[in-house]
């Protein structure tokens, strides 16, 4: 009798990234080997087995490169290189062997919307006249109005703002988020060419895919008259027509980049970020033949509630088949508050009115926020796909909303002119020990502030202890791991208590979430293989969630 094959592993399989769990790291916020405040490759470096370990099967690195640091690092004015305060190209590629040789796979972040304006290509265009090639490789445009003194249009920034700044000679160009990050003119073959050759510079290092920010911002419609977009990209019509986001054109870009992924083998992978509301034109760049993944935020912007979180992922399942390309999952990430915070806010509030009050108004319960987001992120990791974490949230750390004003650093508080505080409170530098300077940071401070109760959350208070957050990260990604059903595309629906959601993953595995306010009885054939707390009685409590072996 011939054995079975084995299932092949993240090492092996070329569709990996399709149940990847993929960790986020924002290197300047993860860990500091050099003293000087401020995370950097040599931190990530020397915690390698420690992500190994957590058990995720990918790290996804937020930009390492060199940058004025206008807009935290996405502001890049060399795409091939590292900045050297975070290290050196050496640096990098010892991260790839190390994390290779630990079975981890490295994803790292493009930004091929936008450049530094210290690019060399945007400092040649400011050197060089109106119509010239230089001036071709960015949006550049006459104003309107007497003498050409107001914008070209009326496109607004995301940072606040009009998207429009001018130039000593008084032409404008178009920037959607900071003034210092000028957008690129897709239309220019130039600014195609450079782009692959980039793809290829990474996936030549032993990069194994890329995360694409801004993906559906590339593709812009720069005829004459520049047709009205007020409205950023939360209002766009579902046939690609909007001049400024989710283009159809935005598509053929990414079937020249498949071509590229392609020329590898393993074929490299991808994931769109786009921010615009989820529908059928979200789940195109996911395609096998474009990207492979998008990213589908619908489960971050939820509000608690059996309802609405069945519905979010009855949409997400059938898009992404509808598409052919793999499913993503989303919690957190370094520009959202936390959902250790944002879980715990009354229905109906803005995140970002909270957080201008400095997390005052409403007080959270902490506890509740805890509950809900390891609840989350339990069921979240029991769903098909590829679940997508952010540094950090393995601990339990809650959003940070506090941070006094002369310390921020996110271009959004200046730009909207202190009206939004923006997204510094996800990125306070992490806690690895109980004591210490930074918590164990770095040898010195951080470059934002951390609580003073960071300590008691660090990886030194949690390692071991059971019914900690990290541990029961450690056991999802474990069992995970290691129960078939888990691997695959199978998931149905089963019968739950009102408020309350259960599916199942493959014969014998099934996940329960409570999101009513009364303690639910759990199947009487049940065996739990891990909860979101400790149980009792044979109920599970409010706002809890547990992984059970069913017959």
């Amino acid at each position: 009798m011939s054995s079975s094959p084995t299932p092949p592993t993240a090492a092996t399989d070329p569709d990996w990234w399709r149940t990847a769990v993929v960790y986020q790291v924002y290197p300047r916020s993860f860990a500091d080997s050099d003293g000087d405040g401020v995370g950097d490759l040599g931190g990530l470096l020397s915690r390698l087995p420690y992500l190994a370990e957590l058990g995720v099967d990918a790290i996804w690195l937020s930009p390492f490169y060199p940058s004025p640091l206008a807009d935290g690092g996405y502001d890049i004015s060399d795409y091939r290189d590292v900045d050297p305060r975070l290290g050196t190209l050496a640096d990098f590629d010892r991260i790839v062997a190390g994390a290779h040789g630990l079975g981890v796979k490295i994803i790292v972040d493009i930004v091929p919307n936008h450049t530094s304006d210290q690019h060399p290509w945007f400092q040649e265009a400011l050197a060089s006249p109106k119509g010239s090639p230089a001036r071709d490789r960015y949006i550049f445009r006459d104003g309107t109005g007497p003498d050409g003194t107001a914008p070209p249009s009326n496109w607004v920034s995301h940072f606040g703002g009009p998207a429009w700044e001018r130039v000593g000679d008084g032409q404008w160009y178009c920037h959607l988020f900071a003034k210092e990050q000028p957008d690129l003119n897709w239309e220019n073959r130039q600014v195609r060419a450079y782009f692959k050759d980039t793809l290829r510079f990474w996936a030549d290092r032993g990069v194994d895919g890329f995360r694409i920010d801004v993906a559906h911002s590339l593709a812009k419609d720069l005829s004459h008259p520049l047709r009205d977009q007020p409205h950023l990209d939360r209002m766009l019509p579902l046939d690609g027509t909007d001049p400024l986001y989710d283009r159809e054109e935005v598509h053929t870009i990414y079937r020249e980049w498949r071509e590229v992924f392609n020329e590898y083998d393993p074929p490299r992978m991808a994931v769109a970020e786009t921010w615009s509301p989820a529908n059928e034109r979200t789940y195109l760049y996911a395609r096998p033949t474009e990207l492979g993944q998008v990213f589908d935020f619908s489960l971050l912007k939820s509000e608690w509630g059996a309802d609405r979180f069945r519905t979010v992922v009855d949409q997400a399942i059938a898009g992404h088949a509808g598409a052919g390309g793999g499913l993503t999952w989303v919690l957190s990430s370094h520009d959202v508050p936390r959902h250790a915070s944002r879980l715990a806010l009354p229905e109906g509030t803005d995140p970002d009115e909270w957080l201008n009050t400095d997390g005052r108004h409403p007080v959270l319960d902490p506890q509740l926020g805890l509950d809900r987001a390891r609840a989350a992120t339990l069921m979240m990791l029991a769903l098909p796909g590829s679940p997508y974490l952010y540094q950090g949230e393995e601990l339990g750390l809650p959003e940070v909303p506090d941070i006094p004003h002369e310390a921020l650093r996110d271009p959004v508080w200046e730009r909207t002119g202190h009206a939004l505080k923006g997204r510094d409170g996800a990125r306070v530098p992490l806690p690895w020990t109980r004591t210490g300077p930074s918590f164990g940071f770095g040898d010195d401070g951080a470059w934002l502030p951390q609580p003073e109760d960071f300590g008691e959350l660090s990886v030194e208070a949690q390692d071991r202890v059971g019914g900690s957050t990290l541990e029961m990260y450690r056991s999802a990604l474990r069992i995970r791991r290691n129960r078939p059903g888990l691997g695959t595309t199978a998931f149905a629906w089963a019968d739950a208590p009102p408020q309350c959601l259960a599916f199942d993953r493959g014969p014998g595995f099934r996940c329960l979430i409570n999101l009513s306010d009364t303690c639910v009885p759990l199947p009487d054939d049940a065996e739990v293989l891990l909860a979101s707390d400790q149980l009792s009685h044979d109920q599970l409590p409010p706002n809890h969630t547990a992984w059970l072996a069913v017959s």
